[in-house]
């Protein structure tokens, strides 16, 4: 393969010659998520340990699209500008039916924003990038070889029982993040399972090696002439790497469908010549399901542990870096005993609605994809005869609705007048300031920006002037705006003027799971 999969060190655990003291935060899966996670929460003050049974990144390229709020996030915790110089940043997508162009769109269409709408990057180059972080800080123990086999909840701790090739010993923590994706073993453990639906479809990733001059664009074709009947995308990667994704049908055999001496016709066909090298390959099915609750009393899941969609879209890698983001500062201020445990509740809530948007989103995306014979084929067989030609039928077309920000259903005040882009339970819009970036400006904390105003008497503030990219995303048709923003860099209030007990009242609020 191309990617060199040096395995990281297994070292020996202080836990096998002594118990240890009982750790604040427990991570078990040391995946993008788990790794992000941890990091979050060192952003914050917050020791962690991170448990992994494996000592490699992630074999295949996986998850390789990361949208601009994954980005943001990536970003505060380190690794967002290494993952941008490496990736392939894009932002137009081409949707093809047959052998027409039938649309394209532009996801960043407006200027002024640190970082793109998209890059894609194999998730190994994301997972390496957040190891080598998380070795840079003193508070992130990452463990190798260390295989949680067991785990129970007492009133004032967690317990894990671990395996090493050392032998066995155990560990508490106050809180346990599960982040051993879909098939987790601590979701096995508790005897929890997932809600929603499951889809009978099979496809094909491959990963090829290749000198090309694809565009740096996301391409999607329903029923090429190169793979009859079926759905077809291809990305561009970093280091000549390829992806592609073709549709089986589910009456496709997944052993044979694996063999190199079946996929390499398909992707003949794809390219249009046999100049490449097999990288990766893999057959999936998929499933758009969550567990009814994240919380779990001392056991808190996240990422794929928590919920799966179908790959149309990119929201599984970034779906899960959003739940790092909503619950990083949250469990941060409960275990340094800044809020009460009844603040993880709102974890809960926002991060089941931010999954139940992205399962409806992937839902639609694959029914769309694979019609079921009657009223479902013919809308889409319609839909695409029509985008071609009339413009109101484009936005039906539905290859995969990409990942964005959920818009947070919160208990906030809220100004009229002032942009949507902004509104509370939002995700604060970036916007150039001096020679940095506004977002660089927001995180870790409670902030409060006074647009075009001092701050009230009392209130700590970052004042800003307006400009245009400030005035377009915060101001509107308003000449001032106080704006409070939380440490996920979420929009909590907003008003054209405020006091400091007002804005003060928002704040408790927020720390004590009320809003």
């Amino acid at each position: 393969m191309a990617y060199d999969y040096a395995p990281f060190p297994y070292i020996a655990p202080p836990g096998l010659a002594a118990p240890e003291p009982r750790h604040p935060v427990i991570i078990v899966g040391a995946g993008p998520i788990g790794l992000a996670a941890a990091l979050e929460l060192a952003n914050h003050g917050v020791r962690s340990v991170v448990l992994d049974d494996n000592n490699v990144v992630s074999v295949g390229s996986r998850a390789i699209c990361w949208a601009k709020r994954s980005l943001e996030i990536l970003d505060r915790i380190g690794v967002g500008e290494a993952c941008v110089e490496k990736g392939v940043t894009w932002k137009v997508g081409r949707t093809h039916h047959r052998a027409k162009e039938v649309f394209n769109f532009d996801l960043l269409p407006d200027p002024g924003y640190k970082m793109p709408a998209f890059v894609n990057l194999q998730q190994y180059y994301v997972e390496e990038y957040l190891v080598t972080r998380c070795e840079e800080s003193d508070l992130v123990d990452l463990r190798f070889k260390n295989k949680v086999v067991s785990v129970d909840q007492g009133e004032d701790c967690a317990t894990l029982s671990i395996e090493t090739p050392d032998g066995p010993y155990t560990l508490e923590a106050e809180f346990v993040l599960a982040c051993d994706g879909a098939k987790s073993p601590i979701r096995t453990m508790l005897g929890l399972d997932f809600e929603g639906e499951l889809f009978e479809e099979r496809f094909l990733i491959a990963d090829i090696e290749m000198e090309a001059d694809f565009p740096a664009e996301r391409w999607f074709w329903f029923e090429p002439e190169f793979h009859s009947g079926q759905s077809a995308l291809l990305h561009k990667q970093p280091d000549n790497i390829y992806r592609i994704d073709l549709q089986l049908g589910w009456g496709s055999d997944p052993e044979e469908e694996a063999k190199a001496e079946n996929i390499i016709p398909r992707i003949e066909k794809v390219v249009g010549h046999s100049d490449f090298k097999l990288d990766w390959t893999s057959i999936y099915t998929f499933q758009c399901r969550r567990l009814k609750r994240f919380v779990h009393d001392r056991i808190l899941f996240v990422g794929d542990s928590a919920h799966v969609v179908s790959p149309f879209g990119a929201r599984g890698g970034n779906g899960g870096l959003q739940d790092v983001d909503a619950l990083g500062w949250r469990l941060a201020a409960v275990v340094t005993g800044r809020a009460p445990r009844a603040l993880l509740d709102r974890y809960d809530a926002e991060r089941t609605y931010g999954s139940d948007e992205n399962i409806m989103n992937s839902s639609r995306s694959t029914r769309f994809m694979s019609p079921s014979d009657g009223a479902d084929r013919w809308f889409r067989d319609a839909t695409l005869a029509l985008a071609s030609h009339a413009e109101f039928a484009r936005p039906m077309v539905n290859s995969g609705r990409l990942s964005m920000p959920c818009i947070y259903p919160i208990n906030a005040p809220d100004a009229p007048g002032l942009p949507a882009v902004s509104r509370p339970g939002s995700v604060a819009p970036d916007a150039p300031q001096g020679n940095g970036w506004l977002l660089s400006m927001l995180g870790g904390q409670m902030t409060v920006l006074a647009i075009g105003q001092p701050a009230p008497d009392g209130i700590e503030a970052i004042t800003l002037e307006p400009s245009p990219e400030i005035t377009a995303r915060y101001l509107g048709d308003e000449k001032a705006a106080i704006y409070l923003i939380r440490p996920d860099q979420v929009v909590a209030a907003r008003w054209t003027k405020a006091d400091a007990a007002t804005i003060q009242a928002q704040i408790d609020a927020i720390w004590e799971g009320r809003a």
